[in-house]
């Protein structure tokens, strides 16, 4: 007896650390992870209790949506800039006291589901003084405001093709080589006398850029490099749409016009030819020893093998090789948003905009 009342114990510590780490060190892409695997293990243990069928679909059911209310709360409360520090911090503490709903949710719908429920009495229930809600009004109405945006972007019929995209992608093998024929080096190497190479970030609209912007909350959402203006020779990670294998692949801007109000931001960096051809021969040997799309690195921000990277890891990871990263960060963090508002030493011109409206 004593031994399972340790193990309790031991549990509950455990349960408090991950609390406690969640709240202070937790990242968006974590705060999701960890609302989706609960909601995940929450109807898995449903379907094997012995409660009535109806009662495990309606219980699954408020899972789900329990889940949809927490990554709306996190993606559009919790990591949004706040005015004052109180109000940030007191928004991861309650996103991470979200993490507990789905519990409370069983003890309410299954296991007590033959017994009274007593509401909590008020010195046990957390309240909220005037002032706390009065700084937190601008959070709630950010909230509903954005409520829209992430329902579209958590929709069924944008979520499926990239579930259904999912087995084209591989984060531990190289998938794609040769997408880089030799008339785009060519491409290339004419650009040489441009002293200057092109950092591009778009706001395509797709439906992976929708979803990512939930972890973001940046409107763009790609990064690609261009050897020279016009983007005739432009180059990023992405997922080949359909043509290519998801990896390193040349790209069109035509097809970055996925929505009404698709844009493209065009800027140039100075560099001498030796940095030009140095950015080129490293883009050439990744093309002969194979790529893949870091679709993993989106969220735990690392990768597993050194060509296996995300659009805007590729596109730091050739300005650092050659020497004209004008910021420091780790590269599976850097967003492709950071290419420009990191720009600190004015290092970028500003070359024009593209939109297709």
């Amino acid at each position: 007896m004593r031994d399972l009342v340790t193990e309790r114990k031991f549990m509950n510590m455990i349960v408090w650390v991950v609390l406690l780490g969640l709240a202070f060190f937790g990242t968006l892409p974590i705060f999701i992870l960890v609302y989706v695997f609960l909601a995940i293990l929450m109807i898995m243990r449903t379907w094997l209790g012995r409660a009535l069928r109806r009662v495990k679909i309606t219980t699954s059911l408020v899972y789900l949506l329990i889940m949809v209310l927490q990554i709306t709360f996190s993606s559009a409360v919790i990591f949004r800039q706040h005015i004052y520090l109180g109000a940030g911090f007191f928004s991861r503490v309650f996103g991470t006291l979200l993490v507990l709903a789905p519990l409370l949710a069983e003890r309410m719908l299954i296991i007590r589901q033959d017994t009274d429920f007593y509401l909590p009495s008020i010195k046990e229930a957390a309240t909220l003084s005037f002032s706390e809600f009065n700084a937190q009004k601008d959070a709630v109405i950010h909230s509903v405001q954005s409520l829209g945006k992430v329902k579209q972007a958590l929709a069924v019929d944008k979520l499926m093709p990239l579930f259904t995209d999912l087995k084209r992608h591989s984060s531990m093998r190289y998938i794609n080589d040769g997408s880089l024929t030799q008339s785009y080096f060519d491409s290339v190497a004419a650009t040489m006398a441009d002293p200057y190479i092109y950092i591009v970030i778009s706001n395509t609209g797709s439906n992976a850029s929708e979803l990512i912007s939930l972890f973001t909350q940046k409107q763009y959402n790609h990064a690609s490099l261009s050897f020279d203006r016009d983007l005739q020779t432009i180059i990023s990670y992405n997922g080949g749409e359909n043509v290519y294998p998801p990896g390193l692949n040349p790209e069109m801007v035509a097809a970055f016009h996925q929505k009404s109000d698709a844009s493209v931001l065009v800027y140039r960096l100075a560099t001498t030819l030796a940095q030009k051809q140095q950015i080129a021969a490293k883009i050439k040997q990744i093309n002969q020893t194979g790529s893949a799309y870091n679709i993993i690195g989106l969220v735990v921000k690392r990768s597993l093998r050194p060509n296996i990277m995300f659009c805007s890891q590729f596109v730091y990871q050739m300005l650092r090789l050659s020497g004209l990263a004008y910021f420091t960060k780790a590269d599976g963090n850097v967003k492709p948003t950071d290419l420009v508002e990191l720009d600190y030493y004015k290092k970028l011109d500003f070359c024009y905009e593209i939109k297709f409206n």
